[in-house]
């Protein structure tokens, strides 16, 4: 059975609201970004872009979409409007997963077989820094006060404190069973951690860095060994978190407050009609988590069975200016020498606009 994989999402600022969503998928096994509407879920182009793309999130501008092509080692740079690819960024090896820093101009990205955090200056495209971490990292995030960078170890099963101030690793905090993903509340004072084997949510302080509380999950009818907690959102409000389940197909929607389950949603049927439900769907639709694509219905199915999103709202593209497919057209590309280790990973070229 395939694994469910996790998406980034993010929202186009400043852009009038009546507009309607576009959704950008990168295909794992298809090497290429999907663009649908959000509206009739249906295809709209198709770029090809580097080799096994995963994490994708766009800039705070919307102006750019950032991919990891994890084979090609690198973070490509890709216009929104046009599709074409302006610059390959230095990763480090494997990049998976990624954060945009709360400022939009650093760029956090877990390199998995460099078991290495890598952090990218979006301005100048070089590496600002690299900070080892454990084994197979993947979920990253940043507090919104700005001082913490997360990262989860799969293998190591601990989340890796990094304080910004001096960019070094100053902790690790025990979890459950491969921690998948990592959800900071909206005030900074709770770390959302999902367990995926563990099959828990835990909830970390992160004054103490210690585990204080952690959330099971049982669904009727539901085999424990599918309940896979891969994915966090917690709405506008922060009242509500919004877990994905993975192959139990199932999002849980947990009070924030009480940190009890309020509810489960059969993802198969979209969650139904209620407004918890259409704000549950509205925000796990793109993190493609419970599902992983294997439900998907419109043609884009057909290009790959792996995949992760990311969601613009507001001055979509329309089709006219997506035209499908799209060659790579011209591009700078950083070189490396082979197989660079995590402490040389300066550019030698340079890159362009």
């Amino acid at each position: 059975m395939m694994k469910a994989t996790l998406a980034g999402l993010a929202m186009v600022a400043g852009m009038p609201a009546l507009h309607a969503e576009t959704l950008y998928v990168s295909n794992e096994r298809g090497n290429s970004i999907s663009v649908i509407d959000a509206a009739t879920m249906m295809p709209l182009a198709t770029w090809p872009v580097g080799g096994r793309p995963r994490g994708i999130t766009l800039s705070l501008d919307g102006k750019y979409i950032l991919l990891c092509a994890s084979s090609d080692h690198a973070v490509q740079l890709i216009d929104r409007a046009t599709g074409k690819i302006i610059a390959d960024l230095p990763s480090g090896q494997d990049p998976e997963q990624f954060f945009l820093s709360r400022d939009g101009r650093m760029l956090f990205v877990a390199n998995e077989d460099d078991a290495a955090l890598t952090a990218i200056d979006l301005e100048s495209r070089t590496v600002a820094f690299q900070v080892d971490v454990g084994k197979e990292p993947e979920g990253v995030a940043q507090s919104p006060d700005g001082r913490w960078v997360v990262v989860t170890s799969e293998e190591d099963n601990v989340v890796n404190w990094i304080d910004l101030t001096t960019r070094t690793m100053v902790d690790a905090t025990e979890t459950d069973q491969r921690p998948r993903h990592v959800e900071f509340t909206a005030d900074g004072t709770q770390l959302w951690i999902a367990a995926e084997i563990g099959g828990t949510v835990q909830i970390a302080d992160p004054h103490t860095r210690k585990i204080t509380a952690a959330i099971r999950f049982a669904i009727a009818g539901v085999q424990d060994h599918l309940i896979l907690p891969c994915g966090i959102r917690f709405t506008p409000d922060g009242k509500t978190a919004i877990v994905a389940l993975g192959r139990a197909n199932h999002i849980a929607l947990v009070d924030v407050a009480t940190r009890t389950v309020r509810a489960m949603c059969p993802w198969a049927n979209g969650c139904g009609t209620s407004p918890s439900a259409r704000m549950a769907r509205a925000l796990m639709q793109p993190m493609a988590c419970p599902i992983a694509c294997r439900s998907w219905t419109s043609p884009v199915r057909r290009s790959s069975a792996r995949c992760r999103w990311a969601l613009a709202r507001g001055g979509s593209p329309s089709r006219h200016d997506l035209p499908a497919p799209l060659t790579q057209g011209t591009r700078t590309k950083v070189q490396f020498a082979p197989r660079p280790t995590r402490r040389t990973l300066s550019p030698v070229g340079t890159t362009g606009a």
